[in-house]
């Protein structure tokens, strides 16, 4: 029997994409909460640019505590509903993510539609995903932060009521039952499409394991500069653009380094503060391609006055994985934009493995890949081996993966000193000699 899908349609049928003056509000308790509130505003008016909304006014609200019912106080927000209704706001979008509760109560007080920094950023990332996993992921995620919000999110309940009365009323309620049932079954059929998807992808992992070829992965903020840097380096065709969240599907590209060690270069989607834990749990398997790497190149944009901030907030989410021991290359981007020598200073003493540089024209290239070159040497180990001629297969297995050094035949052995990788260590324990 063919599922009938519930009829989506936000309050008073609005279309995100349509609305596109918005009115951004965040909230501070204290004075030194300030100016980080002002700069998550800033940020959050660059999600509206990228989404290709017009920002009309942003509104920085001091606050005691938060209202459990509306987040702020009854007098500001009547203060931002005459805001709102003056400068023409289709759209309010608050920094902090509001409750269904609130949200609801806060749409009656503005009469327009409220959404929060969540929201928007699901928006963003289902507007620029273009493979088939992304998409998956940003579905799941969506559905998951509207569940909670059926009452809202469906306006087929409000045309039931025409007729009045209490039977109306159990009809509702029968009705968000049913968008509840049909919204899991959504859930889990996702799940097992990513399921799949990310098989595919251990498959793919599992054979770039095998060819032998080190792997880095560019981490970093979002717009800190990672697709610049591998078209850059590559010459891939990838899109580059000044926006927040321009990459959100995995790239991967060949690359040769200076000493001939051919390498594998991916591009992961970018971090942000503030990021959503539905949207974290969603691309987990996205982001997990940093832990299956050998090297981590984590990009900084060293021009951004949160510099620091946005290094922090990466190594927390590297920290969530479990990729924090990786070995890190700390890559200080955009240092041609850098007006202050002492946060390059203070990076280099924090981060002993540190180079400099600028994707965008190529400056401090040749110490980043001295950098990666040594980094691979690392990943390697160099093994005197005395090995059975009746093992010759393992010898030519070395002998293609490895680089021999020395090699002579002593009887029925074979004597052999060669660098090798890491993984193919094992194998060659039991020969091994001082």
């Amino acid at each position: 029997m063919k599922e009938t899908k519930p009829q989506a349609q936000f309050m008073e049928s609005f279309d995100l994409k349509t609305l596109k003056n918005a009115g951004l509000i965040g909230a501070y308790r204290s004075k030194t909460e300030k100016e980080a509130c002002e700069d998550y505003l800033g940020e959050l008016e660059r999600l509206c640019e990228t989404f290709g909304m017009n920002v009309a006014g942003k509104f920085i609200c001091s606050i005691k505590k938060l209202d459990a019912g509306t987040y702020l106080g009854e007098g500001k927000l009547q203060e931002l509903r005459a805001e709102a209704d003056k400068l023409d706001m289709g759209v309010m979008i608050f920094d902090d993510e509001i409750s269904p509760n609130q949200q609801r109560n806060l749409e009656k007080i503005f009469n327009r539609p409220v959404i929060d920094r969540t929201e928007l950023i699901i928006e963003v990332f289902a507007q620029r995903a273009q493979t088939r996993e992304a998409r998956l992921q940003i579905e799941l995620a969506k559905i998951r932060y509207q569940f909670p919000r059926l009452r809202r999110m469906w306006t087929h309940l409000s045309r039931q009521s025409a007729g009045g009365g209490a039977y109306l009323k159990g009809e509702g309620e029968k009705q968000i039952e049913i968008d509840r049932r049909l919204l899991r079954q959504r859930i889990e059929r996702l799940k097992t499409e990513i399921e799949q998807v990310a098989a595919q992808r251990e498959t793919q992992r599992s054979l770039r394991v095998r060819t032998g070829i080190p792997t880095f992965a560019i981490v970093g903020y979002t717009n800190a500069g990672k697709s610049t840097l591998l078209k850059a380096l590559t010459q891939a065709d990838i899109l580059v653009e000044d926006k927040l969240f321009a990459t959100l599907d995995t790239t991967t590209r060949k690359f040769t380094l200076p000493n001939r060690q051919e390498i594998l270069l991916i591009d992961t989607v970018g971090f942000i503060r503030k990021i959503p834990h539905t949207l974290v749990a969603a691309f987990k398997s996205t982001l997990e391609e940093a832990v299956h790497t050998d090297i981590l190149l984590h990009l900084i944009d060293v021009s951004h006055p949160k510099a620091e901030e946005q290094a922090e907030s990466t190594m927390e989410v590297l920290k969530g994985l479990g990729a924090e021991d990786h070995p890190i290359i700390t890559v200080l981007n955009k240092i041609d934009q850098c007006e202050d020598s002492a946060v390059l200073a203070k990076f280099r003493v924090q981060h002993p493995k540190t180079v400099a540089i600028s994707a965008a024209n190529g400056t401090g290239f040749d110490d980043l890949l001295e950098m990666m070159m040594k980094e691979v040497s690392l990943l390697r180990k160099i093994v005197n081996c005395r090995i059975p001629q009746s093992h010759y297969a393992l010898v030519s297995e070395l002998m293609r993966e490895g680089r021999v050094i020395s090699c002579e035949y002593e009887e029925n052995d074979i004597l052999i000193k060669l660098e090798i990788p890491g993984r193919l260590e094992y194998k060659v324990q039991p020969f091994v000699i001082s």
